[in-house]
């Protein structure tokens, strides 16, 4: 299936990029050209289209992840592709992907089958360099505090207490920890390090989070990036240099235009990961979005209680939009997973565990419920699904009143989400929008982690470490209280712990430590062990990946 996605995506008959912005009523004063088929859009766009009106946000998540795939992505892109089948203006807004999962894990990420974004090598790959550029502006504030230090510290910044780290678009342990300036005095200051993936990088999610240049350039002032010997903390701004990290970022910030395999098209612009920060495409490009189509389909990382949560508390609040529903995605094969089937037995039918995971497709329909807003679950289809099992679905969405459709863009493209298309549009215009937060920004940070756990979670409670408990006397006394919080948890499971699938019930959630990403706007709460810098599996997917002598990719999907 994999090497089915390549081979579709290579013969697909992608229109030039110049006329795919046409489509959208941009001219060619108003895009920069990539080649043909990839384009940056001007954020002089958002001044000429000030007073036109906002289309509609939907957005698409899904249940906990597995190994046997959701498919949210290749949803995304399908939906997209219906709406304008069926004759509605609408574009895609997705993030970037980001290199160490492609070459690590995931192979690539551009959707799948019939409902990719193209051109999918490029998406995979280099793209139009902003994440590149989101690397290139984190390291020069390492170089530039390592040589504010070397230089006298004037600021009497404890090297101990640094928390700014290195970073590279690349999954990789050894760089986890690491020890800089060795070599004497000529070469600073010798002391403890470490590297995040680039996408974990405060930088990118404040690129993510910025309105626009300048917006971009105070959210950077406000970064911390370690603390005195005193412990005050010591921010980009202190160190004067967030006007040369916005220079670096003054392409970066652009949204991207490319196109879908029907040639929808898609804004496909930042990637903060879903795990550490909030897992959505950028403010930026969704409000242009919003502009520049009737309908915006987009999405967020992993499941409801990750992505869409973060989405809903997080970017909403920030971005000030209302979405107007929410597409939770499920498959047979996951539900099965989620039921006690181990990966390599999905195949055969097994209704009863169908049934017995459809408690993590409810926990993520309460989770919506609770923020007031419209959905539909739409049912990812596979080709081992049986008629049993999708029928057995069928019926417990039927008999609890869960509006859904069965999707199949994967094998169909829009076509094979026409019906999801038709029911989306009659939840926004029948069902009332009640759209809620889950929690007011007045909440102290510890009940915003409660409220989070409690009622997405499902959780009885949180404990909270004793290095926890004392940093949230420190935050406060900052005056950090009213920030937002992003959860750091694992997506395999509503719980922290990775192995309790399904809706697990009478755990507590623990709260290990707090990272302040004062930039972003939000506290990090950190669970488990979720790493800021992945490593690569045994096999990684790079080993099925190649060049042809005629410079035709290989092994990407």
């Amino acid at each position: 299936m994999e090497n089915m996605d390549l081979k579709i995506a290579q013969e697909a008959k992608m229109e030039r990029i110049v006329d795919i912005a046409s489509k959208l009523g941009l001219d060619e004063n108003q895009i920069e050209l990539y080649g043909n088929y990839k384009a940056k859009i001007s954020l002089d766009v958002m001044k000429t289209l000030k007073d036109k009106k906002n289309g509609k946000v939907i957005l698409v998540t899904a249940i906990n992840p597995t190994p046997a795939g959701e498919g949210k992505s290749t949803t995304t892109v399908g939906l997209g592709q219906a709406f304008n089948k069926i004759g509605e203006n609408a574009i895609i807004a997705l993030r970037e992907p980001s290199f160490g999962p492609v070459m690590g894990v995931k192979g690539g990420a551009a959707g799948g089958g019939y409902s990719q974004v193209v051109p999918m090598e490029d998406l995979n790959l280099h793209f139009t360099g902003d994440i590149h550029a989101i690397t290139t502006a984190n390291n020069a504030i390492s170089a530039i505090i390592d040589n504010h230090i070397h230089q006298g510290n004037a600021l009497n910044i404890d090297p101990r207490r640094i928390s700014w780290k290195r970073c590279l678009d690349m999954n990789d342990r050894a760089l986890r920890n690491v020890v800089v300036g060795l070599g004497g005095v000529g070469n600073s200051l010798p002391r403890e390090d470490g590297f995040n993936i680039s996408v974990a990088s405060e930088i990118m999610a404040v690129l993510c989070l910025a309105s626009d240049l300048e917006d971009l350039k105070d959210r950077v002032k406000r970064i911390v990036i370690g603390y005195t010997y005193k412990r005050i903390p010591i921010t980009i701004g202190d160190l004067e240099v967030e006007g040369a990290v916005a220079l670096i970022l003054k392409d970066a910030i652009k949204p991207n235009l490319v196109q879908t395999l029907e040639n929808t098209p898609a804004l496909i612009h930042g990637g903060p990961f879903a795990n550490i920060a909030h897992g959505c495409n950028s403010i930026i490009a969704t409000n242009m979005a919003r502009k520049l189509a009737d309908y915006v389909i987009t999405e967020a990382g992993f499941g409801a209680d990750l992505g869409a949560e973060k989405f809903l508390n997080i970017k909403t609040h920030q971005a000030g939009f209302t979405p107007s529903a929410v597409i939770i995605v499920a498959t047979i094969r996951a539900l099965k997973m989620h039921g006690g089937v181990n990966k390599k037995e999905l195949g055969p039918e097994n209704v009863d565990a169908l049934i017995k995971g459809i408690s993590n497709l409810e926990s993520h329909i309460d989770t919506v419920k609770e923020f007031g807003l419209p959905y539909v679950v739409a049912i990812n289809s596979f080709v081992s699904d049986t008629d049993k099992e999708t029928k057995a679905l069928e019926e417990y969405l039927k008999g609890n009143d869960h509006p859904y459709s069965l999707s199949e863009v994967w094998e169909k493209g829009g076509e094979g989400a026409v019906d999801l298309a038709h029911k989306v549009i009659k939840e926004i215009n029948e069902k009332d929008n009640n759209f809620k937060r889950l929690y007011d920004q007045e909440d102290t940070l510890a009940e915003k982690i409660e409220k989070i756990a409690k009622k997405v979670y499902g959780a009885d409670g949180v404990e909270f470490s004793s290095k926890a408990r004392i940093q949230l006397r420190t935050f406060k006394r900052h005056g950090w209280d009213n920030l937002s919080i992003c959860m750091a948890k694992t997506q395999y499971s509503l719980s922290d712990n990775p192995k309790l699938l399904g809706r697990p019930k009478g755990f507590t959630v623990t709260i290990r430590e707090l990272r302040p990403s004062i930039g972003a706007g939000f506290i990090v709460a950190l669970t488990g062990d979720v790493m800021t810098m992945p490593g690569l599996p045994k096999k990684p997917a790079a080993l099925n990946m190649d060049i042809t002598a005629e410079g035709e990719a290989k092994g990407l999907f």
